[in-house]
């Protein structure tokens, strides 16, 4: 049963989505400084803005939940599906989500955050081509 408005649940999915990425950036930053990349500087800078991107977008996200009093919790995860608990005023809605569809979102997000981090030129270059 749906209890959150769209509002609520565009804010509680964006951050739980959001923080995914996250975490995935910075495992991304991890390997790559201890990996054997010839030149890690270009990789790491993209990441860096791409990880600032998204605590900026997450800090203005999180104030947001505060303000409808949002919160998301993490139930259960198996191979398939992974389980999440939306609270809000009260009202409890538990979502459950497929991880490949997980992984998805998480992508699209990793996406938008690598074209805010990029310098316009490189959109107007790449385009071009």
């Amino acid at each position: 049963m749906r209890c959150l408005n769209e509002e609520e649940l565009r804010l509680a999915s964006r951050f739980l989505f959001l923080s995914m990425a996250m975490v995935v950036i910075q495992q991304d930053i991890q390997h790559i400084q201890n990996g054997s990349f010839k030149i890690k500087e270009p990789y790491m800078g993209l990441l860096e803005k791409m990880n600032t991107e998204a605590s900026n977008e997450r800090r203005q996200l999180r104030k947001d939940m505060q303000n409808h009093k949002l919160k998301v919790v993490t139930l259960n995860k198996n191979d398939s599906f992974s389980s999440f608990l939306f609270l809000c005023n009260g009202r409890e809605e538990k979502r459950n989500y497929f991880n490949p569809a997980i992984r998805k979102k998480v992508e699209v997000i990793i996406q938008e955050l690598m074209q805010k981090a990029l310098p316009p030129s490189h959109h107007s270059a790449s385009a071009n081509t």
